[in-house]
């Protein structure tokens, strides 16, 4: 790999580093009232609801056969209301559980709308409620309630989601081993000097 390194302005050479990337939240991060808008829309397509259907074996003809969901109130077929959820959850994950040890519940889960093909969901995830962990000093748990959108501002889910998040005592992140990467991967520090 050539990496000239060099600054445009000046053409000195720049020392190499490892910066520091997004780690997650810590329990210590979240307050109570605090709203996180996750980055990134997802449009809907019709192979993601066909796929998890049949991933799922979930046999409602409302969403996977065209011909049967033309002769119901929607008229098309549905998006199955399982995969809104692992959707939205999965937006999620940046703002609230990147650093989560285990998810200890998924509850008040409410369908407000109905989802389609081509709608574009966008999530955000407010702060319920936080405390410490009774039976383990590394985590603390955290609950928030996650509500989606598609594009024109309709709620279409929303539902209370309890992680147990680390402490950043206990989690000691680095911009060579940041959360998920095994020691000793990609660069590292003596990989610079």
């Amino acid at each position: 790999m050539t990496d000239t390194n060099e600054d445009a302005d000046t053409g000195a050479q720049r020392p190499r580093r490892l910066a520091e990337g997004w780690h997650g939240r810590y329990f210590e991060d979240f307050t109570v009232g605090d709203v996180y808008k996750h980055p990134f829309g997802r449009t809907v397509t019709e192979t993601d609801n066909v796929w998890f259907t049949n991933l799922t074996m979930n046999a409602n003809p409302m969403h996977f056969n065209e011909a049967y969901a033309a002769g119901t109130e929607f008229g098309e077929r549905l998006v199955d209301g399982t995969y809104v959820i692992a959707l939205a959850v999965g937006m999620s994950v940046i703002d609230v559980s990147v650093n989560a040890t285990a998810n200890l519940g998924y509850d008040d889960i409410r369908h407000h709308a109905p989802v389609f093909h081509g709608d574009t969901l966008f999530a955000e995830s407010e702060v319920l409620d936080t405390r410490e962990s009774d039976s383990r000093d590394h985590v603390g748990i955290v609950t928030t309630e996650l509500r989606a959108y598609n594009e024109s501002d309709e709620l279409v889910l929303s539902l209370e989601r309890t992680p147990m998040v680390l402490k950043r005592e206990y989690a000691e992140p680095s911009a060579a081993q940041p959360p998920g990467w095994p020691e000793g991967v990609g660069t590292q520090p003596a990989d610079l000097e």
